[in-house]
């Protein structure tokens, strides 16, 4: 668990396509074996600490003659943003995906001061 103690709390919120394969072909659509894509997202203002990030898949286009692996989450967050990372294995054809994301953190107040 987290606790944000005296700081004010921020949410922030977005959405990405993360790539969309089928019209070109692209690797996730076309390929087999393990396929990554990473996308960076940068929060409008930084966070006091790294926030805790939630991610989930917003709308998914997976080819339904095989089994639908897929896996998405956060991976190095930090106080100004964090990477989305959408994978999938095997014969899984995915041809796009969007994420949605959130982040919840302790953030600076007007009223914090440093010494």
């Amino acid at each position: 668990m987290q606790r944000f103690g005296h700081h004010a709390v921020g949410i922030c919120q977005g959405s990405r396509l993360l790539f969309s394969a089928f019209e070109d072909q692209g690797v996730m659509w076309s390929g087999e074996g393990p396929r990554a894509v990473r996308q960076a997202v940068t929060f409008p203002e930084p966070f006091a600490a790294p926030p805790v990030v939630y991610v989930t898949t917003g709308m998914w286009d997976i080819e339904g003659g095989a089994n639908q692996r897929a896996d998405i989450c956060a991976e190095q967050i930090a106080t100004t943003g964090f990477e989305i990372v959408f994978r999938t294995w095997g014969d899984t054809r995915v041809a796009r995906i969007r994420a949605e994301w959130l982040a919840i953190g302790a953030v600076r107040h007007d009223d914090d001061f440093t010494l």
